[in-house]
């Protein structure tokens, strides 16, 4: 007999509401949850097709231990022994720093992935931290740190109720959205023009978001900051910058104004290849909007001039009076969010507080650039020693960062390493242990990161929707007894990390005098936390103190987890609202909007104003049914448009003598890779675009369907030298290319 249950999507950032079709402990179907007070029942083929990535027979369902050379299925017992085995005596002969640390995209999408990797950080107290942020939108925490002294702090278009919508650098109709969480992106911005709204997207490529403006620029890859400096500029000439009620909140306009003072709309025209006039005009139409937001994403994050490019997004919302008002961009209000302080000055944001042992990289919110790993562990120098072992969490950097050939032989070389993973992947391979989560519809979900970018505040919490099987274990006890195995403390009970993170909190919350609970007895108070085990106490400790919680008692009708699981569509909590100043944790209490790590970089972007490629250069892509390397082992999720092929103007096809499905070799600085072309008008002349995430045949991985149709590794074009030098992202985007033909012919395309 078969029943439904409800399950939040962990497959985008879309966070839709799912209602699953469940035959024993089997899903069999997945439909939008109409009900769902956030997604109202949109769904994308990613969500229809949970069932078939969640009974993927590839995934792993025990742990596997290396044992002569090779990986074997082991206990649990034995796969954490051999942690501690191997990676204690790293600690304690090395130090911490030689055990390096990789967060992958996944962990922002699972319950365990969001409260237990930050414990092993600080229980490790290594510096040689990586995460997929660095390959995708650092840039964005460190220009939101700069200004508003909070890398977190990110603020999001109001989709729901702008006049006026400006995309840079986004796809969301492929993406589903990125920073920006919206379930049914595409009908929302159907809406906007619906109400007569307009609707702008600057990119190198026609995309079907792209397709949908009202206004399409098509700029040169890697100009993005050139065209928002010259339409700041414009602001200021003009005399159309008014930033209203912010400008109380605001310092350093004045020298912001002198700093774009040389990129006039004449001046970056050519190396944008956008008319001064259309500049000119995009600047006056978002001043003239009653309400307007600019928002960047991937394709304006990973360039150059990533955190500068970053940074005057924010920049134009502010000069026109658009940050933090309805229908502009403003500050989501998630339910676990901390207690919010008073607002006034506080610690402020820094950046390269330590910087990486070989190219001398400064981190930045704590992170290196994920483009070091490779160095960091094959090559000797005298600042410290090389990472001898790795604890990789969800991550397949092989793919994900640039060169994966060398980070490939460098994690061959490592004295131990373990991977928390599904599937035996191009990473995971490496391992001398691998710890397999169990698929996600026997897992809880909450979205601790996503509903910080929401753009409606909302909660919801599912249980799992099938019980564990029998030889798995959960995630976050995975992640738990990986944290004592890796901390000295092997053998004792994973409740025990839940433990020690409420008292924490709790001692901390009743010393703070804007705290629900100050002057309180801790113990008492996290004697009325309620759940079914650790991480669902930790979840109801986070909601009691949020914004909406009920302060464990103080409000009598605020948020806990009871409330919450008696709503099991979720709550809404309103639309965005004004924040300011709340939100902002700078040194002096307002909007900082010259910070001096910007003023510093200024000078390196007024060099691209006279430097114009003389060859092709690479952009890449997304796909409506994928999400970096995870689901191609979904035969549902590939074939149709979703194919790695190289996408090629008309024009430049006919130039190189190359035609629809031929093989091209397209070569880079890091390596070269061949992939069928796909002859298209939807890139501008003198650009080739490659989706991210292929590259699925390496030896030794257990991915059948992947392997079937690997593609290529597109980061494999780069050698890991190009990064934003403020957020240490690897520049993926813009970056030189030759593209030749090949003898033979590789398939047709139609």
């Amino acid at each position: 007999m078969s029943r439904t249950a409800l399950r939040i999507c962990p497959l985008c950032e879309a966070t839709c509401g799912l209602t699953l079709t469940i035959e024993g402990t089997r899903v069999t179907g997945a439909r939008g949850d109409r009900d769902d007070v956030f997604s109202k029942g949109f769904i994308c083929p990613k969500g229809a097709s949970f069932g078939a990535l969640d009974g993927d027979p590839d995934r792993l369902r025990g742990p596997l231990v290396r044992r002569n050379g090779e990986l074997r299925e082991a206990t649990w017992e034995e796969a954490f022994d051999a942690v501690a085995a191997g990676i204690r005596p790293v600690v304690e002969r090395y130090g911490p720093h030689a055990v390096g640390v990789v967060l992958g995209n996944p962990n922002v999408h699972t319950v365990a992935g969001a409260l237990y990797p930050p414990v092993l950080l600080a229980g490790l107290g290594t510096h040689s931290v990586f995460t997929a942020s660095t390959v995708d939108q650092m840039p964005k925490h460190v220009s939101s740190g700069l200004l508003f002294g909070d890398a977190n702090a990110i603020p999001v278009p109001d989709l729901d109720h702008t006049g006026h919508l400006l995309l840079i650098g986004a796809n969301p109709l492929e993406s589903n959205g990125s920073l920006c969480t919206a379930p049914d992106f595409p009908g929302r911005l159907k809406a906007l023009k619906a109400r007569g709204g307009t609707l702008t997207v600057i990119d190198p490529r026609r995309t079907r978001t792209a397709k949908l403006a009202d206004r399409h620029i098509a700029i040169r890859p890697g100009t993005d900051a050139l065209l928002l400096a010259a339409m700041t500029h414009v602001l200021f000439e003009e005399g159309l910058a008014d930033p209203g009620e912010l400008t109380g909140h605001l310092e350093g306009i004045d020298e912001l104004r002198e700093a774009v003072r040389d990129f006039t709309p004449e001046a970056v025209a050519a190396a944008c290849d956008v008319d001064a006039d259309v500049t000119r005009a995009l600047a006056r139409e978002l001043a003239a909007a009653p309400t307007a937001a600019v928002y960047g994403r991937i394709g304006s994050c990973t360039v150059p001039y990533g955190t500068l490019g970053s940074w005057l997004v924010d920049v134009l919302n502010i000069l026109t009076g658009n940050l933090d008002r309805p229908g502009g961009a403003l500050f989501p209000q998630a339910a676990t969010d901390r207690t919010p302080r008073p607002a006034g000055p506080s610690h402020g944001f820094t950046l390269g507080r330590w910087h990486s042992r070989v190219s001398g990289h400064p981190e930045a919110k704590g992170e290196l650039p994920l483009s070091a790993l490779a160095e960091e562990i094959d090559t000797a120098t005298e600042r410290g020693e090389p990472i001898r072992a790795l604890v990789a969490v969800a991550a397949n950097p092989v793919l994900s960062a640039p060169d994966g050939d060398r980070l490939d032989k460098a994690l061959d070389s490592l004295d131990f390493m373990v991977s928390v993973d599904p599937y035996l992947n191009e990473t995971s391979r490496h391992a001398d242990v691998v710890l397999p989560p169990p698929p996600p519809s026997q897992s809880p979900h909450h979205d601790f990161a996503f509903n910080t970018l929401a753009v409606r505040n909302q909660v919801r919490y599912n249980r799992p929707a099938v019980p564990l099987e029998p030889g798995r274990m959960a995630e976050t006890e995975i992640l738990a007894r990986l944290i004592l195995a890796v901390t000295g403390m092997h053998g004792a009970e994973p409740s025990a990390v839940d433990d020690m993170v409420i008292g924490q909190t709790l001692g901390k919350a009743v010393r703070e005098p804007h705290s629900p609970v100050h002057g309180r007895d801790p113990e008492e108070v996290a004697a009325q936390l309620t759940g079914q085990n650790g991480p669902e106490r930790r979840l109801d400790m986070m909601l009691r103190l949020g914004p909406y919680g009920d302060g464990f008692g103080v409000r009598p009708d605020g948020l806990t987890l009871e409330r919450l699981l008696a709503h099991p569509h979720g709550i809404d909590l309103g639309p965005l609202r004004s924040r300011l100043p709340q939100p902002l944790k700078t040194r002096s209490g307002r909007i900082e909007l010259l910070p001096q790590p910007i003023a510093d970089d200024l000078p390196r972007l007024r060099t691209a104003l006279d430097r114009l490629p003389d060859g092709l250069v690479l952009v890449g892509r997304r796909h409506l049914r994928s999400n970096n390397s995870w689901m191609h082992n979904v035969p549902a999720l590939t074939g149709g448009s979703n194919r790695c092929t190289l996408h090629i103007h008309p024009e430049d096809a006919e130039r190189l003598g190359v035609r629809d499905g031929d093989a091209v070799r397209v070569k880079g600085a890091g390596g070269a890779v061949t992939a069928p072309a796909e002859v298209t008008d939807g890139v501008r002349p003198g650009v080739v675009s490659l989706p991210h995430g292929w590259g699925h045949d390496r030896p030794g991985t257990r991915m059948s369907h992947a392997a079937t149709d690997p593609g290529v590794n597109v980061n494999q074009l780069l050698d890991g030298s190009l990064l934003d030098p403020l957020s240490g992202n690897a520049v993926l985007n813009g970056v030189p290319v030759e593209v030749t033909g090949v003898a033979q012919s590789i398939m047709p395309l139609t």
